[in-house]
């Protein structure tokens, strides 16, 4: 049976990518946020994302913006989400935001509803253990821009079921995706390894070992990435990665989790990447 409700929680980079990817497979969506300037953010985000897609899939009969939007409810009140079927989270790497977003939700969320927390290292096990649900929560990792992409990290968390599991990946399938379905460990397959380089990557740039376009061209060049480290971090965004690299530090107290100061120091001076046009590289268009 087609999942025909879905909330999205958190309108960042990700939660706009979910809730768009939804709305073009013909899901109803209830994003939420904290405040309506964020929504409105998101309204323009995704009107530009459709238009932008546009212009790649010219041989395909795009559906119009304003179609798609209209099946997305915009709201920062939570109760909206007592008719969704299925909950995405898409927060900041912060576990004290995560914490009271999910006594929200299972509070006002049927029983039945999933809970997947898009997270990019907290551990799923932890974020289950605040609910009465812990068998319906799960982790789905969605890797950025997520229209354009088909793969999904899922994560099973020690007490999410096998019946959680299969509605995770048939909403998954009728978004267009696969997922490869991996064991509950913080940072768990991709993130574990990808935070490392990223920030070993930084630690060659303190050190004047190589510039930004050079490090970056070693993997491109001669390992035919798409993109190197630290364009990847502007990607993602400089802020989440050492939210991100924090938690792998706090959770398996080891040292070489630890945060590049050079890393602190930039998203201290709020040099975050694309999201705001300053990173390690400079971005016309930004918000």
């Amino acid at each position: 049976m087609k999942i025909q409700v879905v909330g999205v929680v958190g309108a960042g980079v990700m939660g706009i990518g979910v809730a768009q990817n939804l709305s073009q497979t013909g899901h109803q969506v209830i994003l939420v946020d904290i405040s309506e300037d964020i929504l409105e953010n998101a309204k323009k985000e995704i009107r530009n994302n459709v238009r932008f897609q546009g212009f790649f899939q010219k041989n395909q009969q795009a559906e119009s913006p304003d179609n798609i939007l209209h099946r997305i409810k915009f709201s920062t009140n939570y109760k909206f989400l007592e008719s969704a079927e299925f909950v995405i989270e898409n927060a900041t790497e912060k576990w004290d935001i995560k914490k009271g977003i999910y006594a929200q939700l299972d509070a006002i969320c049927p029983e039945k509803t999933v809970f997947a927390a898009n997270t990019s290292a907290i551990s799923i096990t932890r974020i289950a253990s605040v609910t009465k649900r812990a068998d319906k929560v799960i982790g789905m990792h969605f890797m950025n821009p997520v229209p354009m992409k088909p793969m999904v990290e899922m994560i099973r968390g020690y007490h999410t079921s096998d019946d959680a599991i299969a509605t995770a990946k048939e909403l998954l399938a009728q978004m267009g995706k696969e997922c490869i379905l991996v064991n509950d460990s913080p940072g768990f397959v991709s993130n574990r390894v990808l935070m490392l380089t990223i920030n070993e990557a930084i630690f060659l740039l303190q050190d004047r070992v190589a510039s930004v376009e050079e490090v970056d061209k070693i993997f491109t060049s001669c390992f035919g990435h798409k993109m190197g480290p630290l364009e990847t971090a502007d990607l993602i965004g400089l802020d989440t990665i050492l939210f991100s690299i924090e938690v792998l530090y706090e959770s398996f107290n080891d040292s070489k989790y630890r945060p590049c100061p050079l890393l602190k120091k930039m998203v201290d001076a709020g040099l975050y990447g694309r999201k705001n046009g300053q990173g390690f590289y400079t971005y016309s268009g930004a918000t």
